[in-house]
């Protein structure tokens, strides 16, 4: 069995080392929204039927409508983006693929798995995590010019200015869409791929049939459905960002990039800091290829000041 890749989370390993109980941990190792879309009441045939195609229908048109999909473009609920990122190097013949970085390894891992050629500069395939995961980088349109052309906007809903949906229409790309993260409901794994007809039906075949269970079609369709809770989230995120920003800094750190979902700092030494952190029950995340980075997510309202006092 291959050892597992570096990831957020965790958070029992980090519990087994420094002791207390899940209640006691603040896990700030995710880009997660601590503030999770409020459930919806679900009706019973969403937890004891098969998911029906109208409830995929409806899902559907919401993501459309959500984030403005072009109508030549083709939309394919999925069990998490990650599921997607899993299938689509499969789909077709390998060649050579471009993935800048660092950035979420479980492209090119997928990528690797499936055959492909990881190169600089690939007209094949490219994979632009948009925006970049762990550094907040974006990307421009014209810098995505590959025949198979994957754009990850798991974290984009925080900045829905910057989104190239619109590229979706494009043949040969598919843009990928997270929706546990900014919604706050990682455990219900749903994401969304959006793009080239041809290759959202190759993926529907690869994922098989109700690969989405029903509470994530019901939840997910009530949630789209309310962009004000959106905008609100997205302004409260910014304002909460700029906060742990002058906290960090305040002890030393250099803002490196992020989001407003998730921070990155430069600092002397990541994996003390973390450490330290773990002496207050805060989980953090740090880099293999940076020894000097160290990434935190936002705190939900009422554990400020656990943060506050670590230092």
């Amino acid at each position: 069995m291959k050892a597992p890749r570096d990831h957020g989370g965790g958070l029992d390993a980090a519990i087994a080392e420094y002791g207390g109980t899940r209640a006691d941990w603040l896990d700030l190792s995710t880009g997660i929204n601590p503030v999770p879309y409020p459930l919806p009441d679900l009706a019973p045939h969403a937890w004891n039927a098969l998911p029906d195609q109208a409830a995929q229908a409806k899902l559907i048109q919401r993501a459309r409508a959500f984030w403005n999909v072009p109508d030549a473009a083709a939309v394919l609920p999925i069990p998490g983006a990650s599921a997607a990122i899993a299938q689509l190097p499969r789909l077709g013949k390998a060649g050579q693929v471009s993935i800048p970085g660092p950035t979420y390894n479980e492209h090119g891992a997928a990528f690797r798995a499936a055959g492909w050629t990881l190169v600089d500069d690939a007209s094949d395939a490219i994979v632009a995590v948009h925006p970049n995961n762990p550094d907040g980088m974006v990307w421009q349109a014209d810098q995505i010019t590959a025949d198979l052309s994957i754009i990850d906007e798991s974290f984009c809903d925080v900045m829905p200015e910057a989104s190239l949906i619109r590229l979706s229409a494009r043949p040969g790309t598919i843009v990928l869409k997270s929706f546990g993260k900014f919604w706050g409901l990682a455990g219900l794994r749903l994401g969304f791929a959006i793009g080239d007809p041809a290759i959202i039906a190759d993926l529907a075949e690869a994922l098989g049939p109700w690969p989405v269970s029903g509470p994530a079609l019901s939840i997910g369709a009530e949630a789209l459905a309310d962009p004000m809770w959106a905008d609100e989230t997205c302004a409260r995120l910014t304002k909460d960002a700029q906060r742990l920003d002058d906290l960090l800094i305040a002890q030393g750190a250099i803002v490196k990039g992020g989001t407003s979902l998730f921070r990155l700092y430069q600092v002397e030494d990541a994996a003390a800091a973390q450490a330290h952190l773990a002496q207050s029950h805060i989980w953090s995340r740090i880099f293999p290829y940076a020894t000097d980075w160290l990434r935190l997510g936002l705190p939900p309202p009422d554990r400020w000041d656990q943060i506050e006092g670590a230092f």
